[in-house]
């Protein structure tokens, strides 16, 4: 790889220095400094000029400051005459709010490409966005790589037996999302509809949602003596992961694991997930970076390695090789 620099901002180190390690570049200089006012600061240490420039920073639970970062890093790299720009976002960040949920909401994921875009930006590498939509956020090109053949790899050599097994949405949204990784390892699926009942009493916890109403569950599908898949693209609360998972245990599921490709798991989740004995295991990618205490919380989670998906996605990206090979491939 010619004419190429890679930056790694400060949100995921492991996962920066793992792409690298499987490209075999060192990441290219830069200094990054916080002001007293917390302000950002950032000092390219090497010329770009007519180089291909990649920018490595995915979401965070320092989302605001490490956006800030990453278009600062941008327009640095923009303003040195850098022929090429791309940001390589594992999580992009606000990609949940792609659409206006009340009347006066703003649709935050779009006003980030805008950022991005104003900034510099020639090309977004990311991967399993929310929603699609997001893609049309963008003036420049995306490419928006999915996790699914590293977690149906994961799934094949950790589960010898999961042929037997049954892959669940836990809600209507995620259905094609659960039918294409069902088809993929020929499994079957079932869903999990969320149905609200006005009722004349306080909501008895939080997952009731607010006073007066309550959630019902109703399985579509069999799940007897089974083992499950409950598969999302993001976990972050756990309520409604935990209401699938003891609901899956009630209709007699014999183990009850959680997929998803994003584990922010913000809060107690962890600790949560750790109490709860419907479920069994969390696994997720190392897409967004986890504190130690995290992983120290639970001895159920399982992280699954994306980091040679993007590392080809940038190989192939600067090559100008066609990138279609890693959506159904894991690498």
């Amino acid at each position: 790889m010619r004419k190429v620099k890679i930056f790694t901002g400060s949100s995921h180190p492991e996962l920066s220095a793992m792409i690298l390690d499987r490209l075999g570049i060192p990441a290219a200089p830069a200094t990054m400094k916080r002001f007293s006012n917390a302000e950002t600061s950032v000092e390219i240490g090497v010329s770009v000029r007519n180089e291909d420039v990649y920018l490595i920073q995915s979401g965070s639970m320092q989302i605001n400051d490490h956006l800030m970062e990453l278009l600062i890093m941008i327009n640095a790299c923009k303003i040195a005459s850098a022929k090429r720009i791309t940001a390589v976002l594992p999580y992009f960040p606000y990609n949940k709010q792609s659409k206006k949920k009340k009347a006066r909401g703003a649709i935050t994921a779009k006003l980030v490409a805008n950022m991005l875009a104003t900034a510099g930006v020639d090309h977004i590498i990311t991967m399993d966005l929310h929603s699609s939509q997001v893609q049309g956020f963008f003036k420049t090109t995306i490419d928006n790589l999915v996790a699914e053949p590293s977690i149906a790899k994961y799934i094949r050599e950790r589960f010898p037996n999961y042929a037997e097994s049954v892959v669940i949405s836990k809600n209507a949204g995620g259905a094609k999302r659960v039918t294409a990784l069902a088809d993929k390892l020929n499994m079957d699926f079932a869903l999990i509809h969320r149905e609200r009942y006005h009722i004349n009493q306080p909501a008895r916890s939080k997952d009731d949602g607010m006073d007066g109403v309550e959630n019902r569950l109703t399985l579509v599908g069999d799940v007897s003596g089974r083992d499950c898949f409950v598969l999302d693209d993001i976990i972050d609360g756990t309520h409604s992961f935990l209401d699938a998972a003891e609901h899956l245990k009630r209709c007699k599921a014999s183990k009850v694991y959680i997929i998803a490709t994003h584990g922010i798991l913000s809060g107690n989740a962890m600790q949560e997930i750790q109490e709860c004995d419907a479920v069994d295991e969390v696994i997720v990618t190392n897409s967004y970076p986890f504190a130690d205490w995290k992983r120290a919380a639970s001895t159920k989670l399982r992280v699954i390695d994306i980091s040679g998906v993007l590392a080809e996605a940038i190989r192939r990206n600067h090559n100008g090789e066609s990138i279609s090979y890693l959506f159904h491939t894991a690498i």
